[in-house]
Formats: C-alpha cells, structure tokens, sequence
C-alpha cells in the first residue's frame, strides 16, 4: 500500500499526480516543458530488487562510458576491478588470462569461477531520449488493453532513442523481428517496413505480449501447480518472466523452467534462478534480459526523484 503521506511534499513540490486504472497506477508530471508519465513498479524497493547484484552492476554498465571496463564475476555480477578498455586490450591472450586468474586469487574465488569483461554501455543506453516517448507507448498499450508497465519496460532496455537493426534483425522501438511483426499486425517487406512507425511497432508490441507472451507465462507457470491471475499479474517477478518469454521465446523460457530451474512458488526466487540457469539456447544473453529491465528501472526511478530537486 503506498504512503501518500510521506509522498505528499513530493508530489507538490514537483506537479506530481497519481491515477489508477485497471490496477497499473502511473505518475505523470512536466519538466522544462515536457510531459512524462510512468508506471509504477510496485514491489521494486519493498521487495529490495534494486539490492541485488545483478541489476546494480548492469545499472553500472549503462552509466559508464565505453572506453572503460568492469571485471566481474559471471554468476552473481560482482564487481572485482575496474578498468580503461585501451589498457586491457593491449595485452596478450595469457597475460588476459593471467590477470583474471590474479583476480580471482585476490578475491578468493575458486579457480573454475568464471570473470567477464564488460565494457560500459553509456553510448548505448540513452535514456534522457526515451524518457518522452515512454508517455505515448503507455497510451497505445492502454488502448490495446495490455499492461503498459510493459512499454515502459521494453522502450527503456531494447532500443532507447534510436532506430536500430539488431543482430538477429530485429528493428525499431520495440525491437520486433519481421515475422513477429507481421503475425500482429504490421506490414513489413521489402518496400515498406512498419516497424519504424513507433504506434504501429507499439502496437504489434502490445498485441503480442497480449496474445502471447503473457498467456503463454502463466501456461509455462500452471505447468508447476502456480495459478496466475488478476492482481498477480502485474506482480514484478511475473512481469519479469513475461520479459524473458518476449526476449527468447516461450518455448525456450519453459525448457529452462522444466529442467534446470524448476519453481516451487510464484516469487523472487523464480527470477534469481532463471539469472543463473541455462538450458539449450536460454543462455548469458537470456539471463541478462530481466536483469537490464530492473537496472533501467532503477535509472529511471533516480530520474522521477532527480525531478524534485
């Protein structure tokens, strides 16, 4: 239950206003001239997601520029050393090697525990370009009757204020593949591309999650004796799961659920496990999908309380 008490200087200091609809409740407010609403993402801080370290590191990743790198460790996202890419890239194979094995040493990890590289992402992730658009993403899934926690979630993590194809050819706000385009709704050959038009990508976005995605959660769910309906939807550990089956397909979320992961409950647990899970072709790139939405909700709650200062 929110405190709209201790919400109250907030809210007048800053031009903040509340609505509920359909059990999704939205803030909305101007700055410098520009109207922002957003959804709200109930169970973020009391269900303490914003302290793990999986969304903390990528909440790193996103902020820090390309030229400069952070050594962690690949299960749990901990954060051993930070460093300039040009240094690290002039070094030989084993001196790379060396260096991750003196890592692990000085942190007193096993020997078989694996170190990532990750370059920073700030040239990537521009989010004061996506910011505007979440108000209208919000409005067409409104329109098409599908959660627009879920516009907020996908503008934010998969192309944030650019148009851009992806390696496997998935093109424009909500980053659809060509044939997931078309099987909602939209035209795309090779004269027209519908993609682009950000209500129509929003659309078949929306149309998808709906028919598919969030139906074929709760089939993956019922699977494991775990019913999901009204208010349970729009828990934030479902939701999640909804991404994961947006991003690598139902087929591929249920292997991973049936065989490695395994959920006895409908909770937290479901989430944290699926980051440390792989199965067929559910691998690094799968995990990371609920992991950078958190991470962007984390950015984008420090821009709403940014806004009050």
């Amino acid at each position: 239950m929110t405190n709209y008490l201790k919400l109250l200087p907030f809210l007048i200091l800053s031009n903040f206003s509340f609505s509920q609809t359909d059990k999704v409740e939205t803030i909305s407010f101007e700055k410098d001239s520009n109207a922002f609403v957003f959804v709200k993402s109930p169970g973020l801080k009391e269900q303490n997601w914003g302290e793990l370290n999986q969304p903390l590191f990528w909440k790193k990743i996103m902020k820090l520029s390309p030229d400069s790198c952070l050594f962690n460790v690949a299960r749990t996202r901990q954060v051993l050393h930070k460093e300039s890419v040009e240094k690290w890239n002039l070094l030989t194979d084993n001196q790379k090697l060396l260096a991750k094995a003196k890592l692990r040493d000085f942190n007193g990890l096993d020997s078989n525990e694996r170190v990532f590289m990750t370059t920073g992402k700030s040239d990537f992730y521009k989010f004061e370009l996506v910011y505007p658009s979440i108000k209208r993403g919000i409005e067409v899934f409104k329109e098409n009757d599908t959660d627009p926690w879920y516009a907020q979630a996908i503008l934010m993590i998969e192309s944030p204020g650019k148009l851009k194809h992806s390696v496997s050819g998935a093109y424009g706000a909500f980053q659809l593949m060509k044939s997931v385009a078309r099987s909602h709704g939209l035209t795309v050959n090779k004269y027209v591309d519908e993609r682009k038009d950000f209500d129509k990508s929003a659309y078949g976005s929306a149309h998808l999650l709906r028919t598919s995605c969030i139906p074929e959660a709760k089939r993956i769910m019922k699977k494991f004796n775990i019913e999901i309906s009204g208010v349970l939807e729009h828990d934030l550990w479902f939701r999640l799961l909804v991404l994961h089956v947006y991003h690598a397909g139902a087929g591929n979320v249920e292997k991973v659920l049936t065989n490695v992961v395994k959920p006895e409950c409908g909770c937290q647990d479901v989430i944290t496990t699926i980051w440390q899970s792989s199965y067929g072709n559910f691998r690094n790139s799968s995990q990371n999908y609920s992991q950078l939405a958190l991470a962007s909700l984390l950015v984008l709650d420090e821009f709403i309380q940014s806004c009050n200062q």
